[in-house]
């Protein structure tokens, strides 16, 4: 009855998550003066910003100007175990102020300014105010587990049009299993709006989404590098701040929440020396779509030192005695999304990191092995198949001698997901995403995404609950792992083995992809010769999944 309820309430929302802890959430909105850059660069400013006076007529009329940015604060939500509660207090899954996200969201999708407003006024789209996450607001951290002594930590990058709420389900999903996980809201113009409040309660400053385009002509394509680049150069200096907030919230140093509650605000000391952020290698990397092309520049924008060359340009350059450069080593735990390969291969800028492998294969005896979860579109979408294989591939020479201490990368898709799988959109409108991008399960889909993630931090070290009976299905999966033959426990939950398996595992509709080989690449491009990469998420979108 309570499921037929659920189905006839018009309200979008969640299930429940499924690991052994609650939920808390708390939102964040820090000063950067509270906080010290890992990187000597300031932040990014409006007169860095790509140019577009060499720009003609005709090309300024197709290329959007970028926004005033003037960034200072970081802002993020933090999803972690939280102790008992009956407290029905949830967050909104729209970001305050709801109405200018609901506007956004809505011109995001191509309404005009007129249209987007008369949007708020549609029962269709005002049932979205009232969803809400599945969390409790502002609740108590636990304690973690006797023994462990401190939560391990993820830092999860949402890509174009996500805010810091846009992929509750994953995140939250996560922290049921005993993580504590931050989701940066990027103010790059990424989101579909974001809002830079200030101490002194003067209105806000607003950010809108930049629209840059994923099907450049030749003439303004380095216009749209540059662009996109600008965009990563943000998000990279955002993402050492929020390493910073994350080691003074654990060394209990003051920081300032301008967004609490004056009148009851929580107490950010319940961080303090609980956080597993300190000891190198712990902190866990994750990002859906060009989130996940933030968290590869980023990683290897700290791992490798800049190499200055003609051509190149260092988008990001942290200070080498930083702990955010002993934080990150092969054994940082990689869990990327949908990556959206094309910003990667930006000539002349972020090229030279191209080449560079993954931290994970400088040490094959210490390294964690990447994982890479595909839609079903995504893996249909070859350049960026081909592309995704070679990111996490490793490098040539470890390829040619392999050894039983090699890194053995993970890559999989779950079939009937489309590229909103990975968030929170495929829970809110699943008959949309059905009737539009033939989306299947979508429940299952994320716990099939949350299952290999998970399995994946225990292969990399890092603690966490065991999974769910409910999770792994009651399906037998015996998988091999490290030449030894594992069972998984399916009675009472337990260690996933076979979600990671490439052979041996029975998991129904996960598929491993077979890093061998390239398929058909579409566009024709040929390894050393410079041409126009014109894709974009939506290609995969539209053509991979409506076509399809």
């Amino acid at each position: 009855m309570a499921k037929l309820l659920s189905h006839l309430n018009p309200i979008p929302g969640f299930p429940a998550y499924t690991g052994p802890y609650q939920v808390g959430t708390i939102n964040l909105e820090i000063p950067i003066s509270d906080l010290s850059s890992p990187s000597e660069a300031q932040a990014p400013t409006p007169e860095i910003a790509p140019p577009l006076a060499n720009a003609s007529e005709e090309q300024r009329a197709i290329l959007s100007p970028p926004p005033n940015f003037d960034i200072t604060t970081i802002s993020f939500r933090i999803f972690y175990p939280c102790e008992p509660t009956k407290s029905s207090k949830s967050p909104y899954w729209l970001p305050s102020p709801q109405t200018a996200y609901l506007h956004a969201y809505a011109r995001f999708l191509g309404a005009s300014p007129r249209l987007a407003t008369l949007t708020s006024y549609i029962p269709f789209s005002r049932f979205l105010l009232h969803a809400t996450i599945p969390a409790h607001e502002d609740a108590k951290l636990a304690s973690p587990p006797e023994g462990q002594g401190r939560w391990p930590v993820m830092v999860f990058s949402h890509g174009l049009s996500g805010t810091r709420n846009a992929y509750s389900h994953i995140t939250g999903s996560l922290a049921s299993h005993g993580m504590v996980v931050i989701a940066p809201e990027h103010r790059d113009g990424s989101a579909p709006i974001s809002f830079i409040n200030n101490k002194d309660g003067s209105p806000p400053k607003v950010i809108n989404y930049w629209s840059i385009q994923h099907y450049p002509e030749e003439e303004v394509y380095q216009n749209v590098a540059d662009s996109r680049n600008h965009q990563l150069k943000i998000r990279l200096w955002e993402l050492g701040l929020v390493h910073d907030a994350l080691l003074k919230l654990d060394n209990g140093q003051p920081l300032t929440n301008i967004i609490s509650n004056p009148k009851n605000p929580t107490p950010l000391s319940m961080f303090a020396s609980t956080l597993d952020v300190h000891r190198p290698g712990k902190i866990a990397w994750s990002g859906h779509s060009f989130g996940a092309v933030a968290i590869v520049q980023f990683i290897k924008s700290v791992f490798y030192p800049f190499e200055s060359r003609k051509d190149s340009i260092s988008l990001y350059t942290p200070s080498r005695t930083s702990p955010l450069s002993k934080q990150i080593t092969p054994s940082s735990p990689i869990s990327l999304l949908d990556v959206w390969t094309v910003p990667l291969k930006n000539l002349n800028t972020t090229y030279w990191l191209w080449e560079k492998p993954l931290p994970s294969y400088a040490d094959p005896t210490t390294g964690s092995p990447p994982l890479v979860i595909l839609s079903e579109a995504f893996y249909k979408w070859e350049m960026n198949l081909n592309n995704t294989k070679k990111l996490i591939s490793p490098p040539p020479n470890q390829q040619k001698s392999p050894s039983q201490s090699q890194i053995k990368p993970h890559i999989f898709y779950p079939l009937g997901s489309a590229h909103l799988s990975q968030s929170d959109f495929g829970h809110l409108y699943p008959w949309l995403t059905k009737k539009f991008f033939k989306a299947q399960e979508p429940e299952r889909t994320m716990r099939l995404n949350v299952r290999a993630i998970l399995e994946s931090l225990r292969r990399s070290g890092i603690r966490v609950a065991d999974t769910s009976v409910v999770d792994m299905e009651g399906e037998e999966e015996v998988a091999m792992v490290n030449g030894e033959e594992k069972r998984s426990r399916q009675n009472d939950g337990g260690q996933d083995f076979g979600i990671l398996a490439t052979t041996g595992g029975r998991v129904r509709g996960w598929v491993a992809i077979d890093l061998g080989g390239e398929g058909k690449d579409k566009e024709g491009l040929k390894e050393g010769k410079r041409k126009v990469e014109a894709n974009g998420p939506m290609e995969a979108v539209v053509e991979g999944e409506v076509k399809a």
